[in-house]
């Protein structure tokens, strides 16, 4: 039985980590090939790299860093994942109809979860939630923007791989625009800008 999201150490992907976000990730690469490269490429370039394609792509991606999101550990395995990085290296928000930008902010975007079966419904998304605004924040970001369904219905975090509004909500993410009911765009004001990291 999985432990509490309490034990679980959130870090950022980096090369070091890449076998075990494989691991968490599976043959199918969380959500039917996908292997997080559904926001960066057009659909052709998606379906053409679908499956091993996509993951050789992201494994560039993560080889040439910064680090593309955070992966949450309980007792040594991975277990959950948040995409994370700024909204102006996910394309195809920018063509999304419902999603596109809302202005010209250079905002980051936590634009998906996967979390593993077993360890769903403990709070773990909004744990990597927290963990990805400390790491915005930090990185000099200055807001952090998500793209939730809203829903009263219980889904499973790969039905539902931008998370759920009132999780968002409940860590003080804003709505700052919605274009159709259950899409809504939500933001956190980071304040002022931060230098990065060294």
């Amino acid at each position: 039985m999985a432990r509490t999201v309490a034990t679980a150490r959130i870090v950022p992907l980096t090369p070091a980590r890449w076998d075990d976000f494989t691991t968490l990730f599976g043959p199918n690469g969380a959500c039917g090939g996908c292997w997080c490269m559904w926001w960066r490429l057009t659909r052709r370039e998606f379906e053409r790299g679908h499956g091993q394609g996509n993951r050789r792509a992201f494994r560039r991606i993560v080889a040439a860093g910064p680090p593309p999101g955070l992966l949450a550990y309980d007792d040594g395995q991975a277990v959950g994942w948040c995409a994370l990085g700024p909204r102006a290296e996910l394309p195809t928000l920018g063509r999304s109809r419902l999603l596109k930008p809302v202005d010209d902010a250079p905002v980051w975007s936590l634009s998906c979860f996967f979390v593993k079966s077993g360890h769903r419904r403990r709070g773990l998304t909004a744990a990597l939630i927290s963990a990805a605004v400390e790491h915005a924040r930090q990185a000099g970001a200055p807001a952090l923007e998500a793209y939730p369904w809203e829903t009263a219905e219980r889904k499973s975090t790969t039905t539902v791989y931008t998370g759920l509004a009132s999780t968002f909500r409940r860590l003080g993410f804003v709505e700052v625009a919605r274009r159709v009911p259950h899409r809504p765009i939500l933001r956190l004001d980071l304040g002022r800008r931060r230098r990065p990291l060294s």
